[in-house]
């Protein structure tokens, strides 16, 4: 019976916390239901262009938004006329929350239809409402590429972006998702651990870890949410514009806050 004590005991000391500890209890702040007829800026404001591969087709123009039937629609299209003022060849819709709607630990849920094309890249993900990437960390909900049938869900820092400390711990996963209809994706950030789930099954987690080197687990402070229909990109590779128009339909958002 000593022996059987002593080895539990080691046991325990070999499991992370984030393994060992109790279920996380969680407080809805905030649901989405896009019940109105336009986009509510009290939280949303549309993503403006950048030189990034993720935002260099984003665009304003009103085409690319819907509210409809309790649905924010997010367009991707070439941009044939559609705002001729625009170069971009490919224009597409993006909105984010930043400075208006965060969460630092907790638990975030977007419920989502995507619409499959190739050099499609729609996303859902989070950022540091302050602070430089990749130093301030980023959280990927969800990246779908063209017409897959997995969603992508990964983590970046510093430790793995600078330091390519993409192994310990591993910094990814994909998971199965229904290509054709709605799909839920969800992280919990947690202070030992992020964990990541796509229709209520978990698909990975990220723990903290104890190390020496620098920005291994950046998350802890408030974060915002981005939702975008993103077009081609060197991961992606290149669009087919037969495929076009193509858009991403978002039901609900939640955000919980983690019960102390």
């Amino acid at each position: 019976m000593r022996n059987l004590v002593k080895t539990l005991f080691l046991v325990s000391l070999c499991v992370p916390s984030y393994v060992m500890s109790q279920s996380p209890k969680y407080k809805l702040v905030w649901k989405e239901n896009f019940r109105g007829k336009e986009i509510n800026d009290k939280y949303w404001t549309k993503i403006p262009r950048g030189e990034s591969d993720w935002n260099r087709h984003m665009s304003s123009h009103p085409d690319l938004y819907e509210v409809k039937n309790s649905n924010l629609i997010l367009h991707g299209v070439e941009n044939k006329g559609v705002a001729p003022e625009d170069t971009a060849r490919y224009i597409t819709g993006g909105v984010y929350t930043k400075d208006k709607m965060t969460i630092t630990y907790g638990k975030v849920e977007v419920k989502a239809k995507l619409q499959g094309a190739k050099g499609a890249w729609p996303a859902i993900w989070m950022l540091p409402n302050e602070g430089k990437w990749p130093d301030g960390g980023e959280i990927d909900i969800m990246e779908r590429l063209n017409h897959d049938t997995i969603a992508y869900q990964t983590v970046h820092s510093y430790y793995t972006y600078v330091l390519k400390e993409t192994e310990n711990p591993k910094h990814g996963s994909t998971g199965k998702i229904n290509p054709d209809g709605y799909n839920v994706y969800a992280v919990e950030i947690l202070p030992d651990s992020l964990v990541f789930s796509i229709n209520g099954n978990r698909t990975f987690s990220y723990p903290k870890i104890e190390t020496d080197k620098k920005g291994q687990y950046p998350f802890g402070t408030p974060y915002y949410l981005l939702i975008d229909m993103q077009i081609e990109g060197s991961w992606v590779g290149k669009a087919d514009p037969k495929e076009y128009p193509v858009k991403m339909e978002v039901d609900w958002v939640k955000m919980y806050e983690l019960k102390k």
